[in-house]
């Protein structure tokens, strides 16, 4: 502990998965902590509600079992991740086709945590590939060779080899990729606009579609078991008692206090801003705010699963508003109590929440999965317009951290709008810190013991 003359060394404001990063980085170097949240609950985004057994995401945003954060992070190691089917199911000229399987790489064998139990084993994907590529038309098999052959290319490619490319818009980099145009619509958009939340991929950066492509080349698509809310609430409990404070609203702050509405002013050493970028602009003026995709998730229950596999479903004719729909019960069956069926579908892009849209949905979602519709029962609709920050090019992937000696900010909208981007800004706002401190990277700190 560096100074016992202020609350904490750092107060952290907000408890997101980047802010409770940022604090295990922290106190694992001796600095003491305090990480004030104004909601009842961590993790921002992040949330998941519960109705009538059923656990339902915000947001819905899709992980890859090859982020290199949920590697780094000790308490993140061996999270429940569970995984979809190796693939997309995609949605192109009436029918559903499997394609952009890349079978069970070393990077994502790695990267999965004891704790799932779907994991890949490497020679049934494999020969479920070759039986599903020699039962194909001869043009498929091509694509899908030239394909995998790609995505193969990309999971060998260092990541400075990626970032060290022409930037442009990531629908402009589609077709720079030797791949036929029929693989571009039927897959890689599709796969990309679920990925990054952006409908047109016009407001991405080629580079941050890169990265995403990249982890879904390296690993699995996964989502954590139990819900978004599971990350931010083991990062939560894996820090010492009484460091998370919920419930705590901040008004001010400078390089050397927090006031706050319920506790007063706050003394410490350095602040870091974790909230979202609109709040912390709020706290923090002339921080840039970045422009938002907006996410509008729908939650349904039907009295069977319309799909007996963990998929996800594309739609590459782009018949309806739905980017992406999967079955969750069957990925993560604890999402759904006593058996029953949770289908959530993910709509991109700014539109009115309100009965039209889900009709319109509910239609969508019969010709995705080629089944009646009018008997699903609608559980929930979460529209959220400021959902994921875009990363339009130019974009700085790496956008500073340290706003002066003292005052810190991080958060998806510093690096890339995904989970990994926020994970990866809190490690970075943590070592900033660290430095501004005197504090050696790689510092741990070992607990004092009692004299013999």
């Amino acid at each position: 502990m560096l100074s016992t003359a202020h609350d904490a060394d750092v107060v952290i404001v907000g408890a997101t998965i980047a802010g409770l990063s940022a604090a295990h980085r922290l106190t694992s170097a001796g600095v003491t902590v305090s990480v004030v949240e104004a909601a009842p609950v961590v993790g921002g985004r992040m949330a998941t509600g519960q109705l009538d057994g059923f656990r339902l995401d915000r947001t819905g945003q899709l992980l890859s079992t090859a982020y290199p954060e949920l590697r780094r992070t000790a308490v993140l190691r061996d999270a429940d991740l569970r995984m979809f089917s190796p693939g997309v199911l995609v949605h192109s000229g009436g029918r559903l086709q499997r394609t952009g399987e890349v079978g069970a790489s070393p990077h994502a064998l790695r990267s999965v945590g004891r704790g799932t139990p779907n994991a890949p084993r490497g020679v049934g994907v494999a020969f479920s590939v070759a039986r599903a590529l020699a039962s194909a038309p001869r043009p498929r098999q091509l694509d899908q060779a030239r394909l995998g052959a790609a995505l193969a290319r990309l999971a060998a490619t260092p990541v400075d080899r990626i970032l060290a490319r022409p930037e442009r818009t990531a629908a402009e980099a589609l077709y720079g990729r030797g791949l036929p145009a029929r693989t571009v619509h039927g897959f890689l958009r599709p796969l990309l606009s679920a990925l990054l939340s952006d409908p047109d991929l016009t407001a991405t950066s080629s580079r941050c579609a890169d990265l995403a492509l990249l982890g879904y080349a390296r690993g699995r698509l996964c989502v954590p078991a139990g819900g978004a809310a599971t990350l931010p609430e083991l990062l939560a409990a894996g820090l010492p008692e009484g460091v998370v404070r919920t419930g705590v609203r901040v008004t001010d702050v400078s390089t050397t206090s927090v006031t706050t509405e319920e506790h007063g002013v706050l003394g410490c050493r350095a602040v870091l801003l974790a909230t979202g970028a609109g709040a912390a602009a709020g706290l923090l003026p002339g921080l840039r705010v970045p422009t938002f995709h907006a996410v509008t998730v729908f939650h349904h229950t039907a009295p069977e699963s319309p799909l007996r596999e963990p998929s996800l479903v594309l739609d590459a004719d782009r018949t309806g508003p739905v980017s992406h729909t999967a079955v969750m019960s069957e990925v993560d069956p604890s999402r759904a109590s006593d058996g029953r069926v949770l289908i959530s579908s993910t709509v991109l892009g700014a539109r009115s929440a309100g009965e039209d849209l889900e009709r319109q949905v509910r239609g969508h979602l019969a010709t995705l999965y080629d089944t009646p519709t009018h008997g699903w029962e609608l559980l929930a609709v979460h529209h959220d317009p400021r959902a994921v920050p875009a990363s339009p090019a130019p974009h700085d992937l790496r956008r500073p951290v340290r706003v002066l000696s003292g005052l810190y900010v991080c958060g998806d909208h510093r690096d890339t709008g995904t989970v990994q981007g926020a994970l990866y800004s809190g490690r970075r706002a943590a070592q900033a810190v660290l430095s501004d401190f005197g504090i050696r990277p790689g510092h741990v700190a070992t607990p004092l013991t009692a004299a013999a």
